[in-house]
């Protein structure tokens, strides 16, 4: 199955996101430990963690896996929460974008739920060939 071209543009975001996240300096008041809650985790232990979890979960998503799908979908609505409660709290721009790019992914990534299940390939004894169920 072809992977739809919103897809692969969401899956590029974050891959730039993940690997931007190591150069980015305290541009933001609130460290990334300080969004999630985790005020005791060093920051620089915090960006490592969020960003591979980020590409796990990108792999399972650009290659159309069902886990891909429902960890988009957890990830979308974690991440919008927090952005959520961030933009309540301090009223900027960046979490108010954020918080936006979350529910799009999230919209589109339901929208698009079908691309996500795989067909079982039986290969035929009769001539070999493989058939797709």
């Amino acid at each position: 199955m072809k992977r739809p071209i919103g897809i692969s543009i969401i899956s590029y975001f974050y891959i730039w996101g993940a690997t931007s996240i190591f150069y980015e300096s305290h541009v933001n008041e609130i460290g990334i430990s300080d969004r999630f809650g985790l005020t005791h985790v060093p920051e620089r232990l915090m960006r490592v963690v969020v960003a591979f979890i980020t590409l796990i979960i990108i792999y399972g998503y650009m290659k159309l896996k069902k886990w891909g799908f429902w960890l988009m979908i957890v990830y979308s609505i974690l991440f919008g929460t927090i952005s959520l409660v961030l933009t309540l709290t301090y009223n900027q721009q960046p979490y108010i974008g954020n918080m936006i790019w979350s529910f799009i992914v999230l919209l589109y990534t339901l929208y698009t739920h079908k691309s996500f299940k795989h067909r079982k390939v039986f290969e035929s004894k009769a001539d070999s060939n493989y058939v797709i169920r």
